[in-house]
């Protein structure tokens, strides 16, 4: 049995969210993305799946324009950041918020709010 550590966030529409990381998969329909999947709670009753879809084409641009790759982990802290971003953003997240995407400006909005360069 694996066990998972649940974070929470404060998000900017006043809801206190709890998350935890599921897995990273190629997604379903399109092999050239990757999804990762995130299990939520904004009310610890309810739990929903947000899934956070990763083109390549986008960090292969992003790669293209720092002269360098992505490592896994640099793309998996743009995801939770993106995830962050939508907890602050989107008032309902059951109803509004379960498939989000990074694109090109968000990627290099969110790598620079990490210091990634």
């Amino acid at each position: 049995m694996t066990l998972r550590r649940m974070k929470t966030y404060a998000g900017g529409q006043g809801y206190v969210y709890q998350y935890y990381f599921v897995g990273r998969r190629a997604a379903p329909n399109d092999s050239a993305v990757t999804e990762y999947i995130f299990d939520v709670s904004s009310d610890r009753k309810t739990i929903f799946a947000v899934t956070v879809s990763l083109p390549a084409k986008i960090v292969q641009q992003w790669s293209a324009n720092h002269d360098r790759s992505l490592t896994e982990a640099e793309q998996y802290a743009a995801v939770k950041m993106r995830l962050m971003r939508a907890f602050d953003e989107i008032e309902n997240m059951l109803a509004d918020g379960r498939q989000l995407t990074v694109d090109v400006e968000s990627l290099e909005q969110l790598l620079t709010t990490l210091g990634v360069d």
